[in-house]
């Protein structure tokens, strides 16, 4: 009989190889870099709460009962109205999130062209044309052929 025969089969190998070789090396980025980050919805709950342990902090230099108590007053409202927002729609938060760094992907590729055009003019400290720039004649409104471009953002 051969050794393949021989050997009891485990058909589930190496799904726990890779489980386990995920898990380590989730521990070692852990490790390296701290604990990921949680949901947005998380994240805007420890954002709001640093704010207001900072805002309450500030208590003890307004001077007065009634500020401090006005400023403790403000934060247990504003706390009061986030906390159920955030516990009914956390992934709203999530989706967000995901759309602000898409609109800002999109405003970085639709002024990119327009930076780099403006680092490459010639500087002129007199506020005159010299002579690199006096071989331009284009209007310095104008920002070449790729302005009239439709951007699709889609």
């Amino acid at each position: 009989m051969s050794d393949a025969t021989e050997r009891p089969v485990d058909d589930d190998a190496w799904a726990r190889a890779c489980a386990e070789d995920l898990e380590a090396e989730k521990a070692r980025r852990r490790a390296h870099y701290g604990p990921p980050p949680g949901s947005a919805a998380e994240e805007l709950r420890k954002l709001f709460d640093a704010v207001a342990d900072k805002v309450t902090s500030f208590q003890t230099s307004l001077p007065g009962m009634a500020a401090q108590s006005a400023v403790q007053q403000l934060v247990s409202q504003a706390k009061a109205a986030v906390e159920p927002v955030i516990e009914r729609n956390p992934q709203v938060f999530d989706h967000l999130a995901a759309a602000g760094g898409e609109l800002l992907a999109a405003y970085r590729s639709a002024v990119e062209g327009h930076e780099r055009r403006w680092a490459q003019r010639p500087y002129d400290p007199r506020g005159t044309k010299g002579t690199a720039a006096a071989e331009d004649d284009t209007d310095p409104r104008d920002e070449g052929p790729g302005a009239s471009e439709h951007i699709d953002l889609d």
